[in-house]
């Protein structure tokens, strides 16, 4: 009985992997996608026999069955990705580590690397938001807003935002809010190319325009970093393992049946 059990663990954890497998791929063409790698851990063991040395001899090494695995976290790769020509004003890459700040409708603060923002107009002004709308947030925690009468918006690769006015002077509109975390895998994803920030993630840490390595690249988008043919090979390693441990279930099915024959 044990060693169906034990198959049938295999199988959850195999289906978890190819559910985080399949996500990657589905989501290979979403701007800053971050792909995620499943990890797992083994489950408790059973000691038949217990390893012991004394004057007499004993046993050297310890004789115990595993009862299997099971999923214990997704771990989400920051690393960057490469970067689309969209020679969009409004559209932002991050060369590096890092992320936009942007302000929900209940006030609170999610982060992205999504730099495909748009304007809000309203009246004479224009405000800088995602495309769900969202205020994109300068460093003082306040709304990247410029009148409409600026012309030339450029973003420069500290963050900066400038506009020309009327007499070809160039004006300083804000800086973006850049942060970056202690531990950026403690993220929440939330959808949306949004994520918030956890206990585990730790608090947001301001990125200082004079000390920043990363730099803002106008008129690119970040693309996926999810590698088709590296999620295709370990779905097929996954597949096959779901199919080791299905088949080790009938084996052991087998098995019980020809012990019950054996019985009568």
């Amino acid at each position: 009985m044990r060693s169906l059990w034990t198959a049938a663990t295999g199988m959850k954890a195999q289906q978890f992997n190819i559910d985080t497998i399949s996500n990657n791929l589905a989501n290979v063409n979403t701007t800053s996608y971050k792909v995620q790698r499943a990890e797992f851990k083994d489950l408790f063991y059973t000691n038949l026999k217990r390893a012991n040395i004394n004057d007499e001899g004993g046993r050297p090494v310890n004789l115990e069955v595993g009862h299997g695995s099971m999923p214990v976290a997704t771990k989400r790769d920051f690393r960057t990705g490469s970067f689309i020509d969209t020679q969009n004003t409004f559209d932002f890459a991050l060369n590096g580590e890092g992320f936009f700040a942007v302000m929900m409708p209940n006030e609170d603060i999610r982060y992205t690397r999504d730099g495909g923002f748009k304007l809000s107009v309203d009246g004479d002004e224009a405000t800088l938001v995602t495309s769900e709308g969202y205020f994109v947030l300068s460093e003082d925690e306040d709304l990247i807003t410029f009148d409409l009468g600026l012309k030339d918006i450029t973003v420069d690769e500290l963050g900066y935002v400038y506009g020309l006015d009327e007499d070809d002077e160039n004006v300083e509109i804000g800086r973006l809010m850049l942060v970056n975390f202690m531990n950026p895998e403690g993220l929440q994803a939330e959808g949306q190319n949004l994520y918030r920030a956890t206990t585990a993630s730790g608090e947001e840490i301001l990125l200082e325009a004079e000390e920043m390595s990363t730099k803002v690249v106008q008129g690119y988008l970040e693309a996926s970093n999810v590698q088709v043919v590296d999620e295709m090979v370990k779905m097929i390693t996954a597949q096959r393992a779901y199919e080791i441990n299905s088949k080790t279930i009938s084996t052991s099915d087998e098995m019980m049946q020809i012990a019950n024959n054996l019985k009568r």
